[in-house]
């Protein structure tokens, strides 16, 4: 099965079985579901949460339930700026910082509220969350397709703000764990180390080479004139 398969597969179940939740429809986009909050809270609960200062999380609705609850905890999150538009590409969004945490971690409100950083300002990150369309609990996992993610790793890398150790998670609904082997990685991939549920935490013992940063061979040239930190790290 392809990932564009798969991910119809994953999108039509979701949305026939209602339990997909705003915004709808689930289809091309990291899909929210129900009981989000639980999988959220079932991170919080995990290891590599509670010694996390700093977490690099995705915007989507999914994750919006990570994004209160680290604030709340005290951690400092940075978010992509959507494709990597512009020359600061992250904003931070900083306990000590925000007033208004509900606001702040919303799509439109960490615009408002984040402050835009360069990747030099950044420290290191120690767990990054993403969002997915369907991973296994061998740590693979496959998003919206755009590749951004992925990307984003790949990039903080190149300026040695996340290592190859660093904890990788994501929240998913249940039926968003497909069998391993339905899932074949690219070079570009990076594994999760955890996946969690509304009802399990799993720990993958994910043994995929991460990527050391960019393929370049993979990046069309119009991608790099369209994102300025590639131009930056972009060799010689």
């Amino acid at each position: 099965m392809s990932k564009d398969d798969l991910r119809d597969r994953i999108w039509d179940h979701l949305e026939r079985e209602g339990i997909a939740r705003f915004p709808f429809p689930p289809h091309g986009r990291i899909p929210n579901f129900v009981d989000a909050s639980d999988a959220a809270d079932r991170l919080a609960d995990t290891n590599a949460w509670q010694a996390a200062d700093t977490l690099k999380c995705n915007p989507d609705a999914p994750q919006l339930p990570v994004r209160r609850q680290a604030l709340r905890d005290g951690k400092t999150i940075y978010m992509a700026i959507p494709r990597l538009s512009e020359p600061k590409p992250f904003l931070r969004l900083a306990p000590d910082e925000v007033d208004d945490i509900d606001d702040a971690t919303t799509v439109s409100g960490s615009s408002k509220h984040g402050v835009p950083v360069d990747p030099e300002a950044m420290p290191q990150i120690d767990l990054i969350v993403a969002g997915s369309v369907a991973v296994d609990e061998a740590g693979h996992r496959v998003g919206k397709g755009e590749g951004f993610s992925d990307l984003e790793f790949a990039v903080l890398r190149g300026f040695d703000r996340v290592a190859a150790d660093t904890t990788v998670a994501t929240t998913v609904h249940d039926s968003q764990v497909v069998d391993d082997g339905d899932i074949e990685p690219d070079r570009h991939d990076v594994p999760l180390d955890l996946v969690v549920t509304p009802t399990r935490a799993v720990e993958t013992n994910a043994v995929t080479n991460r990527p050391d940063g960019l393929y370049w061979d993979d990046l069309a040239a119009e991608k790099i004139e369209e994102i300025p930190i590639l131009q930056r790290l972009q060799p010689d």
